[in-house]
């Protein structure tokens, strides 16, 4: 009897577990994951523009190089890189000792012809009351007429003496104002407002005319100058808009000149851009767009593109709603959109918000 108990308890124990292994084996897979808020869009053929590109540099529309204009040694450098200036700023001083011995040997040549002009007027003064006087006698026949001639020809040499006088004094202010001007060009102030963008000299350095001294890039906005293919000479002209990307963000500017020369070498001309106020900087790297045509083709917004390394995709939904990461390959990007060569076919849907909200095989609703 309790060999049977015994038996009985055993199947009773070895029936328990196979039946529990039975109901793990028949659990339920879990439910996707689902994603909602994100917003989905139907891929359509659209009007995609043929454009060529050009590439080219941001410069500034207004750049100032200023050179030195006497010979000395710069005493000082009053502005760093960078640094932003007013028009008339004092930029650096020059120590002309020359120039300064020149402006004060100037100012002496002045004063000794003021005071030659002064003795000439006197001797002319006492010519013509001596002529009148002389006049008077001729006429009662109180002195010869030759010496009524000798005072009549003193005269006329004091009056030319007067005017050989005036002339050297104006000729010697002349010389004063060009010294003083001369001495004057040793404080080099800015043409323009703006900012220094290069320093070519430092204090106690020796310079001469046309030295280079600092660069001032004006506040008047920025272009970007590219080199165009000779395919589009004529194409292109003053006012035209423009999609162009500059330090990796878009934007539309305006062609402000058109340089109409081909350069043998490189089969382009030059065309200058207009850009924004705000953002670029002279030196940065930059496209300009020119549109050639039109054509058909699939375009989606930025944001619906994943860019993982080297591999670009787009979140997909199928039919029944669930979310796939597909490759695609795409190509230029303009407008805040990109279009896409291949991967995708007109029908199918893109999500276009929410993309980081995704994952692979999620419920979109």
């Amino acid at each position: 009897m309790k060999a049977y108990r015994a038996a009985l308890f055993a199947l009773a124990i070895a029936t328990g577990f196979g039946c529990g292994a039975k109901k793990e084996q028949s659990v339920a897979p879990a439910a996707p994951p689902v994603v909602q808020g994100a917003t989905v869009v139907t891929v359509a053929a659209e009007d995609l523009a043929d454009v060529q590109e050009a590439v080219g540099t941001v410069k500034a529309r207004n750049t100032a190089p200023i050179a030195a204009r006497i010979a000395g040694s710069v005493s000082r450098v009053y502005v760093r890189e960078g640094e932003r200036v007013g028009r008339g700023k004092l930029l650096a001083a020059i120590d002309a000792v020359e120039s300064g011995a020149a402006a004060a040997g100037a100012v002496s040549g002045v004063e000794e012809a003021a005071r030659a002009l002064s003795e000439a007027q006197a001797q002319k003064r006492l010519a013509d009351v001596t002529f009148e006087r002389y006049s008077r006698l001729v006429a009662e026949q109180a002195v010869t007429r030759q010496e009524f001639d000798t005072k009549k020809t003193e005269q006329e040499v004091a009056a030319q003496g007067v005017a050989r006088a005036e002339a050297r004094l104006a000729q010697a202010r002349q010389g004063a104002r060009a010294a003083g001007a001369v001495a004057g060009y040793g404080r080099v102030t800015s043409p323009i407002a703006g900012v220094v963008v290069a320093k070519q000299v430092e204090a106690g350095q020796t310079v001469f005319p046309g030295t280079p001294l600092l660069t001032v890039e004006g506040d008047d906005g920025y272009r970007l100058e590219v080199s165009a293919p000779e395919t589009l000479l004529g194409k292109v002209k003053a006012g035209d808009q423009l999609g162009i990307a500059v330090e990796g963000g878009a934007a539309t500017g305006r062609v402000s000149e058109v340089v109409p020369v081909v350069d043998p070498a490189t089969r382009t001309f030059t065309v200058k851009v207009d850009l924004p106020s705000h953002g670029p900087r002279s030196g940065s790297y930059g496209k300009a767009f020119f549109k050639t045509g039109s054509r058909k083709g699939i375009a989606v917004p930025e944001a619906a593109v994943v860019q993982r390394s080297s591999l670009t995709s787009v979140w997909v939904v199928s039919p029944d709603g669930f979310a796939r990461l597909r490759l695609v390959k795409p190509g230029r990007a303009q407008g805040g959109r990109v279009e896409i060569l291949s991967g995708l076919a007109p029908g199918e849907k893109v999500v276009t918000a929410g993309v980081e909200k995704m994952v692979d095989g999620a419920k979109v609703q």
